[in-house]
């Protein structure tokens, strides 16, 4: 694929009803939303108008008994899985789900940093036709509605986790801004590609900042692009959802705002407002 190692290049959601979840989605977000598993395994695809974003999978009674719970899930693009879950372990990570094979989509592991935060570690497969077929799940280059804007991660130890992506996926910090007594949030830049696309340097990726208080584990949110923020507001109230925090003003004239789906998946979004 086009993409480079440490690129987030797919997002997932896991959740115990399925059906609802497509209702809420849709009426929010405005993504296509497979009513029904296309494959052998019940996993139904999410796509915005310009094309597929991420996939949408049961949370089972068994997921729930191990621990698992609603969420949303990034993946980022590995040269080597195998290598790559031996260094997650080895700097202090866990590997949840050890690597394993989709025949014709790639190989895969469910990981964690060292403060618990998970994430799908990968090796796509590129289709027979495409050999350099390229992820735009995350919209590095421009603004996508319904495709992942900011990649931000709620660390219980920042410094560490900055040390711990850097490391393995080539991230590096560019710049932070101070919240007063909530800390800093610290910008982050993926190393190996440049704004247009052609390495090295790059746009921003996302942050990351303190775990507050009030979560329990840390984790990332993934803010994804609606085309007017004060709509989709009206939408997560109106199809069940919740708000945690309400659209705030964001450098270059955007809102952000973080939610809770009816299921129980925190999402977050961000556009303008008219």
């Amino acid at each position: 694929m086009a993409n480079y190692h440490g690129d987030f290049i797919w997002y997932e959601l896991i959740t115990p009803d399925p059906d609802g979840a497509r209702a809420f989605y849709q009426a929010v977000v405005g993504w296509q939303i497979e009513a029904a598993p296309s494959g052998p395994i019940d996993y139904r695809m999410i796509a915005s108008d310009t094309g597929p974003v991420a996939g949408m999978m049961p949370l089972t009674p068994q997921m729930q008994e191990g621990g698992a719970r609603p969420g949303w899930l990034g993946y980022v693009l590995v040269d080597d899985v195998d290598a790559m879950a031996g260094s997650i372990t080895d700097g202090g990570g866990a590997v949840h789900m050890g690597p394993w094979d989709i025949p014709g989509v790639g190989r895969m592991a469910l990981v964690a940093d060292p403060q618990g935060a998970p994430f799908y570690i990968m090796k796509p497969t590129p289709p027979a036709d495409q050999p350099d077929a390229t992820s735009l799940s995350f919209s590095y280059d421009m603004p996508r509605p319904g495709h992942c804007a900011w990649n931000e991660l709620s660390s219980a130890d920042p410094a560490a986790a900055l040390h711990f992506y850097g490391q393995r996926f080539g991230w590096v910090k560019d710049g932070e801004m101070d919240m007063g007594p909530l800390g800093k949030y610290e910008f982050l830049r993926h190393a190996g590609r440049a704004p247009d696309g052609s390495p090295p340097g790059h746009g921003m990726l996302g942050a990351v900042m303190p775990k507050m208080p009030e979560m329990p584990v840390s984790a990332w949110t993934f803010y994804f692009r609606v085309p007017d923020i004060d709509v989709a507001v009206a939408a997560i109230t109106a199809n069940g959802g919740s708000i945690v925090q309400p659209p705030t003003p964001i450098p270059g004239g955007d809102f952000s705002m973080v939610g809770v789906d009816p299921q129980g998946a925190t999402f977050a979004l961000v556009g303008s407002r008219a």
